[in-house]
């Protein structure tokens, strides 16, 4: 009996010693490499072949929602922005001004913004998890309670998966401003 409590304190010591020294990688900034079973080695990348298609697979899901959104905002579809806004949405407009869900979907509701053009370039999107953040330049062209306003923007949107579903949960727009001014 005392042999087989030991054996059982040398196993659970054993994978103890084991564990702390595969967690080490862990502490030097970054993922372990991943190992793939295939070849038997590691890419150094800390990402598999399956895991690096799971993270593009997202990249294109964010990609394909914004430009649903993109769609959805020059159309005037506040029903868009009510399935795929998060409850606690908030968007800065390029006048500074802070939007809630509620309001950005009267906005558009109301009449009171309406996009006539959005034409994004230099789209880039990162994944975290969880969270994706889209980084973007736009030349927009809208209407905001009658007054006409366009020019350039850089614009940061922020998605977060909530129930199984992407929902926007951040928006930010800062005017371009032209060199020499």
């Amino acid at each position: 009996m005392k042999r087989l409590g030991a054996l059982t304190i040398s196993i659970v010591i054993g994978s103890l010693v084991l564990s702390v020294c595969s967690l080490s990688a862990w502490g030097q900034g970054g993922n372990p490499p991943a190992f793939t079973k295939e070849s038997g080695q590691t890419s150094g990348h800390g990402y598999t072949g399956v895991e690096q298609t799971f993270q593009e697979n997202v990249e294109q899901q964010i990609k394909t929602l914004h430009d649903q959104g993109q769609q959805a905002a020059l159309k005037g579809d506040a029903s868009f922005f009510e399935a795929h806004l998060a409850a606690s949405y908030f968007g800065i407009g390029g006048d500074g001004r802070l939007r809630t869900k509620a309001e950005s979907i009267q906005d558009l509701k109301s009449g009171g913004i309406k996009y006539e053009s959005i034409d994004e370039r230099d789209v880039k999107v990162n994944t975290y998890g969880n969270t994706a953040v889209v980084n973007s330049t736009a030349s927009v062209k809208l209407t905001s309670n009658g007054k006409s306003i366009g020019g350039d923007y850089r614009a940061t949107f922020v998605y977060v998966k909530q129930g199984g579903n992407w929902k926007e949960v951040a928006f930010q727009a800062t005017p371009v401003v032209q060199e020499g001014r």
